[in-house]
């Protein structure tokens, strides 16, 4: 093995690359997970609307999503949208517009689920009380629909997290991307990439227990 203590000391002269790389991959999810969650209710509102029109723009969408790599989806957001609307977004931008949407699709099923995973007698009787169907849906369904999913939502979290990876295709700094440019300083590739598995470790095994504990917990309550 050709690899030594010197090879990795080297990578502390790119140490502001990894600590910006993982910002950016930290911030991405967060904003991620937070418009996907926003967006993903709206959807799920949507598709289990009465009206026509709003189930198939939301159908429309999942399908469109779920059924396209998210590289693709950034790569459309960067490269179409200034031939679309004359303007370009920063690499940045671009790949939290896209993680957005790209999430909203998966977190709408996650709703979705939760939703349907609520006994229906509980819609009935608070109707049966007086409650109108927004009402019902805003303080006795969703609620009880989010303590169902939030396991589901920080798995989602986690996976985000990772496929923030694909952005470095566009130039997003996240943690590959300043991986890359970490290699072309030290001349050697397999330290950058080991310090960056250790990153994404670190972080998705930490959320990981974080998320086993809220679980446990709501086991618990129940």
């Amino acid at each position: 093995m050709n690899l030594s203590i010197n090879d990795f000391s080297k990578l502390l002269d790119s140490k502001d690359l990894f600590i910006t790389g993982l910002k950016n991959t930290l911030l991405l999810s967060v904003i991620g997970i937070f418009f996907g969650i926003l967006l993903g209710l709206i959807l799920t509102l949507f598709r289990l609307s009465k009206f026509k029109v709003l189930r198939g723009f939301s159908l429309t969408y999942l399908e469109i999503i779920r059924c396209t790599p998210l590289m693709v989806q950034a790569f459309f957001i960067y490269m179409a949208t200034p031939e679309l609307i004359g303007y370009r977004f920063s690499p940045f931008y671009a790949g939290a517009i896209a993680m957005s949407l790209n999430s909203a699709a998966y977190v709408s099923e996650i709703i979705r689920s939760g939703i349907n995973s609520v006994d229906k007698g509980q819609m009935e009787a608070s109707r049966s009380l007086g409650l109108s169907y927004v009402k019902t849906m805003r303080y006795v369904i969703i609620p009880q629909a989010v303590k169902n999913i939030l396991p589901t939502l920080g798995n989602e979290f986690i996976a985000i997290i990772k496929e923030t990876s694909t952005l470095t295709i566009i130039g997003v700094a996240e943690i590959m991307f300043n991986t890359k440019r970490a290699q072309a300083a030290s001349y050697k590739a397999t330290p950058a990439i080991i310090v960056a598995m250790i990153l994404y470790f670190v972080v998705t095994f930490t959320l990981s227990k974080v998320i086993a504990r809220i679980e446990r917990r709501m086991k618990v309550s129940d």
